[in-house]
């Protein structure tokens, strides 16, 4: 299969970089409001496992359309015939500065792309854009005009009426703001553009689709090895004397906290470059949740289970004794636990409800003992870690590869919307229970539990 190509055109400034990016899942696409930032064609392919599915070509704008045409206007040829005088035009003026950008874009298109033209609906029609149409029209490739909105104000009843007149395909297309299925709705509108490609067109949106599914599977492996290696995780340290001093505990505790918050921050770079997203703003990798650490009371109270939903999942997983309901009902107290002399100290007020961690003491002897953290014992804690994970990768699945602006969650979108059912917290408690344990699991298991997010997502 010979895959689809397309050269997106247009008056310069009008997003036509934009919707190279959206359209291509490639947030290297240099864009700017400046006009004239591209000044060459250039290619991008959207490939899967190495095969181009189709492939883009980001143009400059049009600078000299007028003289374009009136140039072709000098040759009068039959319809069939006024591709070759545009070909003419290109080879005659291929080194003329003065037609540079477009040569650029027409050649392309010469050799064979379709041609998507975006014009800005917030700004008025005018017949300027005319002549650009025009030269199009004489280059005889199929066509779809596309309909970008940059900024508030709307004249598309009047850019319809105009490129009516034009195109045969006319689509609003925001690439700022386009879903995954508005995508999808601009591959079908190619299909229908040349009988000679809907076949190949429609095969590129099944791989598309195909391919959709696997960034969501492998989003799901990554979220469920977070969970998976965060209850598990155990960290332990040296003490010098029989019992553990205050800023030995505090070591301990930081370096377990540390841990986990790394663990979490490699697993949305991961997430980010599954989804294509390879040059996002580092600052999301400091900061995702803007300054809601992990740790946190907020970010329990954004994230976590309310004490009803926790209460009723401890009860469900056989984990609900005595003096557990006190602690379940605990609230955001903050105790550090200093009572680790024995075996079990608690360190909560982070998550409320329960203990954050165990904390064990390890070893008889004086200078052989170890104070340890872990595995995480808090039945809050996997649902904050899973809740925020979810809400990350949903934000930036939603987040268009045109987009230039830094990739942060503010307070006021961390709504908890991801609220689990009761049979999902049942599912998900299982698995969580298991995990707590510190066993090692079988791939089969994790893969069951990563099959459980996807259904999340």
């Amino acid at each position: 299969m010979k895959h689809p190509t397309f050269a997106v055109v247009g008056h310069p400034n009008k997003g036509k970089s934009s919707i190279v990016s959206s359209l291509s899942l490639d947030d290297s696409v240099a864009i700017s409001n400046v006009p004239g930032t591209t000044h060459t064609k250039r290619s991008f392919p959207l490939k899967v496992d190495g095969v181009i599915i189709y492939e883009l070509f980001d143009t400059p704008g049009f600078q000299r359309a007028r003289a374009v045409l009136a140039w072709l206007e000098q040759h009068e040829v039959s319809a069939d015939k006024k591709h070759t005088v545009v070909e003419a035009f290109v080879r005659e003026h291929k080194n003329d500065p003065k037609f540079h950008d477009e040569i650029e874009l027409l050649e392309p298109i010469l050799e064979g792309a379709g041609i998507i033209y975006v014009v800005d609906a917030s700004k008025p029609y005018s017949s300027e854009y005319e002549a650009e149409m025009e030269i199009l029209r004489w280059c005889n490739q199929p066509s779809m005009a596309l309909i970008n909105h940059i900024e508030a104000d709307d004249f598309t009843q009047e850019w319809k009426r105009a490129l009516g007149h034009y195109f045969k395909l006319i689509r609003t297309y925001n690439p700022m703001q386009a879903t995954y299925k508005e995508h999808i709705s601009i591959l079908e509108s190619m299909a229908h553009l040349n009988e000679e490609w809907t076949q190949s067109i429609k095969e590129s949106i099944t791989l598309f689709q195909t391919h959709h599914k696997q960034m969501l599977f492998e989003v799901s492996n990554i979220i469920s090895n977070l969970l998976y290696e965060s209850l598990r995780y155990k960290e332990q340290i040296k003490i010098r004397f029989k019992e553990a001093t205050e800023e030995e505990q505090q070591e301990l505790e930081n370096k377990y906290k540390t841990k986990l918050r790394k663990l979490e921050k490699r697993s949305y770079e991961a997430i980010a470059k599954t989804l294509h997203h390879n040059t996002l703003n580092q600052e999301i990798f400091e900061l995702p949740f803007e300054d809601i650490d992990l740790f946190s009371k907020e970010s329990a109270a954004i994230f976590g289970l309310s004490k009803k939903e926790l209460l009723m999942t401890s009860t469900t997983s056989g984990a609900l004794t005595g003096a557990g309901v006190d602690l379940l009902l605990a609230g955001h107290t903050g105790f550090l636990g200093a009572a680790i002399g024995g075996i079990v100290g608690g360190v909560g007020g982070y998550f409320g409800f329960e203990e954050l961690y165990k904390v064990k003491l390890l070893g008889k002897e004086v200078g052989k003992k170890q104070l340890q953290i872990g595995p995480m014992q808090n039945k809050n804690f996997p649902y904050i870690l899973l809740s925020r994970a979810l809400f990350y990768t949903k934000k930036l699945l939603n987040y268009s590869h045109a987009n230039r602006e830094s990739f942060v969650i503010e307070r006021s979108e961390a709504l908890r919307l991801n609220v689990f059912s009761d049979k999902e917290r049942q599912k998900l408690e299982k698995y969580h229970k298991l995990f707590r344990s510190s066993k090692k699991v079988e791939s089969k298991t994790l893969q069951e539990y990563s099959t459980l997010i996807m259904s999340m997502l």
